[in-house]
């Protein structure tokens, strides 16, 4: 995002005069930052409004509220889990599913939570083999089945292992391949039907894991997941320098789905949960 954001810095740093180019200029640089059109023309439209109604003339003096018209899109997000709760995590394969199942754990596990991880990615082997290998570094509980096994199965067991006081709080990391909705549906309604019958008062929450990377291609599959089953939010994984980051005043604005946390390294201390201020003041690299 570092390239993104000091072109956006500049831009509102020069002194030039508030016209028709520039806004147009704007638009064209939110696109570029993985902004969707309809967003960014919205945005420019509201900073042109109120630039007009304050009688602004210089970039300089835009920049506060521009700040503020991004941190307004942003849908509010609370990180707090219930006690028991069972988290589903969902995406498509290469995203980092596993190992942020993995850092939810340790994170959970600081917190004093008793956490269950369940290998429900039955589809790849390597997925079980890595789930374990991270149950091990983390100290945490596997519940894992045979490749090709049936991922309700392995939820099962996770949430036989946590009633019988292994547990407050189970997290599942479910198979990766790009679903069809009715493939999603039936596999995830199986899932439900378990666990509405194992723990029918517990909360399951449903998170999908997106790469910051793939720009305007996470907002795709966030459309088809969110459409297919009601998501509860989503996690932003490798979020580093690549990530331009305007894919997630989309996935706020079009989707009203809020983002819980954002992994900006391999570290399992490197999960955190979202703070819209910070990522604003991120976005934009104004220091006020």
């Amino acid at each position: 995002m570092a390239k993104f954001t000091a072109a956006l810095k500049f831009f509102f740093g020069v002194s030039k005069a508030i016209d028709d180019a520039f806004y147009d200029d704007l638009a064209d640089l939110l696109v570029e930052g993985d902004f969707g059109p309809a967003e960014s023309f919205k945005l420019v439209k509201e900073l042109r409004e109120l630039a007009r109604k304050e009688k602004i003339t210089l970039p300089g003096d835009l920049r506060e509220r521009f700040a503020a018209l991004l941190l307004s899109m942003l849908v509010p997000a609370n990180a707090a889990l219930p006690n028991p709760a069972v988290i589903l995590l969902l995406g498509v394969n290469g995203v980092g599913k596993t190992t942020t199942a993995a850092k939810l754990a340790w994170r959970q596990n600081k917190a004093g939570r008793k956490t269950i991880l369940a290998a429900a990615d039955t589809f790849r082997a390597a997925a079980i083999d890595q789930i374990k290998i991270h149950g091990e570094r983390i100290n945490v509980r596997v519940i894992a089945h045979q490749h090709g096994g049936d991922p309700a199965a392995v939820v099962y067991d996770a949430a036989e292992a946590a009633l019988s006081g292994g547990g407050d709080l189970v997290i599942a990391d479910t198979a990766g391949r790009m679903h069809t909705k009715n493939a999603l549906l039936e596999e995830l309604k199986k899932i439900d039907r378990v666990l509405e019958t194992k723990m029918p008062s517990v909360p399951v929450l449903k998170y999908l894991v997106l790469d910051a990377t793939t720009g305007r291609n996470a907002l795709a599959q966030a459309e088809i997941f969110h459409g297919a089953v009601r998501l509860d939010g989503a996690i932003l994984t490798k979020y580093d320098s690549l990530a331009r980051g305007g894919v997630v005043f989309s996935l706020a604005s079009q989707l009203k789905l809020p983002l819980l946390f954002i992994a900006n390294g391999e570290g399992y201390e490197h999960l955190f949960e979202f703070d819209p201020a910070a990522f604003v003041k991120e976005f934009t690299g104004f220091s006020n």
